[in-house]
């Protein structure tokens, strides 16, 4: 099993910046998993924003390329989100999720921590104000 914890979320105001963390435990080995980071706001799907495979391969929902970047450090177990030029439409809960890359579906319609996929943290809630 694969334990996630995300942190960092938080209010900022449009144009402002976050970096967003999502540290893992447990059994199954960080080096093994592909991770990635979703978001949903009230109302709205569960949108995939950004992904890194165990080797390093990121990739970027249109939405967000240019302003966020995806990285971890094997070492500390640790993934990243780095948010920048927020808008006021990234507001959401965020969740990073831990499977093969091959499941990660662009959208889903149901809450993101219901998803029949992968293993997600309990999500950090990002708000942007104007």
């Amino acid at each position: 099993e694969v334990i996630l914890e995300e942190s960092g979320g938080g209010s900022v105001q449009a144009g402002g910046s976050l970096r967003l963390s999502c540290t893992s435990s447990g059994a199954t080995s960080f080096y093994d998993s592909d991770l990635g980071w979703y978001r949903q706001a009230p109302g709205n799907e569960c949108e995939l924003v950004s992904s890194i495979t165990s080797d390093g391969v990121t990739a970027y929902a249109d939405s967000v390329k240019g302003r966020f970047t995806v990285s971890h450090d094997n070492a500390k177990r640790t993934v990243y989100l780095e948010m920048n030029n927020l808008k006021l439409q990234d507001t959401g809960v965020y969740y990073c999720v831990a499977d093969d890359i091959s499941e990660f579906l662009p959208s889903v319609n149901r809450l993101c921590p219901e998803s029949d996929f992968g293993y997600w943290g309990q999500g950090t809630q990002v708000t942007i104000s104007s």
